[in-house]
């Protein structure tokens, strides 16, 4: 199957109320695992791709094995630039084979931010490729952090009507509490849902939501019996993920999960087998379990059957 653009991918998700996964990828492994799910759950993907895993795997690698999946699939996929922040990074996924692409400005003061992503909107209009832009800054909400110091991270909903606008981008990244990595609260999980639903209002684009993996406990407690060492891990939960959704979130970006996925099953190898050295043998579990963290995140993204 032709490879499409998250522009196309999401009006769909956005018409009809569910999510779809954005999953990074760093290796064949990783890649093979998120497709083979995707079959397996009749589900449309994103496969996410980082300047990080480009500079670790190579551009042209990343394209050819993207691209060849793709041809293979039976279900539609886009490969998408996750948080590009350097021009000529985003230039080069462009004409190396990208279909979307993220500009990430969120670090910039507001109209700066405006400058550049309409920049990129622009170089993109030229190849067909959509773009995805974010406002605010991932952080999670804790209780005692200031009113106004919570509002200068938090996405403004009346600044995300303008920023669209302004822009034309395909997709909103928001902020409502949510952050990166596997020690996402100090607290309790805590989401600005009322923040969320007046954006969802001012702004026709699909929404996303970046820093959403769930750290699921038999995942990590998996991890760490097998010696990983992530003391106070904890995620988004599933319900706060289905109440995005039905809020209108469309794109839900994945990472952490996957990782702690594939260490737990690397590792209970390499503890249990210590004889063994074939790679293939050492990461095959970790692709098995990728695969089933997908499967689970598509069925409670409610992408699992929408590409039929």
């Amino acid at each position: 199957m032709v490879m499409q653009t998250n522009r196309e991918l999401l009006h769909r998700a956005k018409q009809e109320g569910y999510a779809i996964g954005a999953f990074n990828i760093n290796n064949m492994e990783i890649l093979q695992a998120i497709v083979s799910a995707a079959e397996a759950e009749k589900s449309p993907v994103i496969i996410a791709v980082s300047e990080g895993a480009i500079q670790y795997a190579g551009l042209r690698y990343i394209v050819s094995m993207v691209r060849t999946a793709s041809e293979e699939a039976s279900i539609p996929l886009s490969l998408h630039l996750d948080h590009g922040k350097d021009l000529e990074v985003i230039r080069s996924v462009m004409e190396g084979g990208f279909t979307s692409v993220m500009i990430d400005g969120s670090h910039l003061d507001f109209m700066e931010n405006i400058s550049i992503t309409k920049k990129v909107v622009e170089m993109a209009k030229e190849k067909g490729i959509s773009v995805e832009g974010e406002l605010g800054r991932l952080k999670g909400i804790e209780d005692k952090v200031a009113v106004s110091e919570r509002e200068a991270f938090l996405t403004d909903p009346g600044e995300a009507e303008e920023f669209v606008e302004k822009t034309g981008v395909d997709a909103l990244a928001v902020a409502i509490g949510t952050s990166h990595g596997a020690y996402k609260f100090k607290g309790e999980p805590r989401l600005d849902f009322a923040r969320l639903e007046a954006i969802a209002k001012r702004v026709k684009v699909p929404l996303v939501l970046h820093g959403a993996s769930g750290v699921p406990p038999q995942v990590l407690e998996k991890a760490e019996r097998f010696g990983a060492k992530l003391p106070g891990a904890k995620g988004i939960p599933d319900e706060a993920i289905q109440k995005a959704i039905a809020l209108g979130i469309c794109k839900i970006n994945i990472d952490t999960d996957l990782r702690l996925s594939f260490i737990g099953a690397i590792r209970e190898v390499l503890m249990t087998k210590p004889e063994e050295f074939d790679p293939r043998k050492i990461l095959g579990p970790g692709r098995e379990a990728i695969k089933q963290t997908v499967q689970v995140k598509m069925r409670l993204f409610g992408s699992s059957g929408k590409a039929i």
